[in-house]
Parts: structure tokens; C-alpha cells; sequence
């Protein structure tokens, strides 16, 4: 059998492809790869490239925000289903379609999992019963630690309050991961 390809000469094409497929016992007639070439494009491919350049447009026109849900809706709301033509386009088609251009919604990213509670009797006591309220300054201060969703990511902040006149009293410190204390931003 040759391997040749059509720069390298030889036989190439469909017509030896067929002779070896018909000599192992499966018989394909050349003219269905020709007729296949030939063959103008379907209803539905002609359909879907309209389509494809209908939701190009809409997810330009809505800051590449929208996805598939999204997008099906309003494709056929009344104004855009008669300003495009294309009838009712069913969600399946929209995600089809979206998926094969690259095309996705925006993303939202999940919150972290911070609370990750130690076993009761590992917890430290609590010294104040719960009772956050105090009289005088520098009678009880409080830590917490909280996150924030930046450009670059989640970000962790911690910092140590006085509870009677609410203000941020030793320190705070922004950190990357909860883990890594010493990578501040």
C-alpha cells in the first residue's frame, strides 16, 4: 500500500483510499466522497452560520457577559426574533453553537471556605462568653479576619479592633491565601 500524499505524487484521493477499503470487504464508491464535496451546505449549516454571527453580535453588544441561558433568551425575545429572522432557537442550539465559537458567560468566582472549625475541645475558651461590648478603651480588643475579591484574586484581610472605640489598633495585614502569612500583596 502507498503512503504517499498529493505533494509527494503518486496515487492520492479518495479512489485508492476506496480500492483498499473494498479490498477488506468495505465497499464505498468514490463518487460519495465527490458527491460529499460537492454537495451544497444543509439548511441547518446555513442556518447555524446566520446564527453564529447573530450571537457574535449580541455577545459583543452585552460585554461578553452573557452564556448560554442567557443568550437563548434573548435571541428570542419578539424585537431581536424578528430583527435576525431566524425563528425560535431552542437553548440546546445556543449552547452548540456558543461552545463551538468559544464563546461563555462570565464566570463568578466562589466565595472561599474560611471557616474551617477546629473539634470543640481543641477551640481555645471563650474568655469573653461572647459578650463583645466594653467600657473603656483597651479593655478588650477582638480579631477577625475577612476576604475581599480583588482584579487579581481573593484576597485575605486581618486585623486586631478595639471593641469600645471600634478602630483597628495593632496591626492589619493583607495576605494572598490563609496559609502563606508571609506573601502580602
Amino acid at each position: 500500500m502507498s503512503t504517499s500524499t498529493p505533494t509527494q505524487g503518486g496515487a492520492a484521493g479518495p479512489v485508492p483510499i476506496c480500492q483498499v477499503l473494498t479490498s477488506a470487504g468495505v465497499k464505498i464508491a468514490p463518487s460519495t466522497t465527490c458527491a460529499a464535496r460537492t454537495r451544497p451546505p444543509s439548511a441547518r449549516s446555513r442556518r447555524d452560520e446566520s446564527l453564529k454571527a447573530e450571537i457574535g453580535r449580541v455577545h459583543e453588544n452585552n460585554y461578553c457577559v452573557l452564556g448560554a441561558r442567557k443568550m437563548h433568551a434573548m435571541l428570542n425575545r419578539p424585537e431581536e426574533s424578528a430583527r435576525h429572522g431566524l425563528g425560535h432557537v431552542a437553548r440546546c442550539t445556543v449552547e452548540r453553537l456558543m461552545r463551538a465559537m468559544g464563546q461563555h458567560g462570565i464566570r463568578r468566582a466562589k466565595s472561599p471556605r474560611t471557616t474551617r472549625s477546629a473539634p470543640k475541645e481543641q477551640c481555645p475558651a471563650d474568655l469573653v462568653n461572647r459578650h463583645f461590648s466594653a467600657f473603656n478603651p483597651n479593655e478588650l480588643w477582638v480579631a477577625d479576619i475577612t476576604y475581599v475579591r480583588t482584579m487579581s484574586g481573593w484576597v485575605y484581610v486581618a486585623f486586631v479592633t478595639d471593641v469600645y472605640s471600634r478602630r483597628i489598633i495593632v496591626d492589619w495585614r493583607v495576605v494572598f491565601g490563609l496559609g502563606d502569612g508571609c506573601r502580602s500583596p
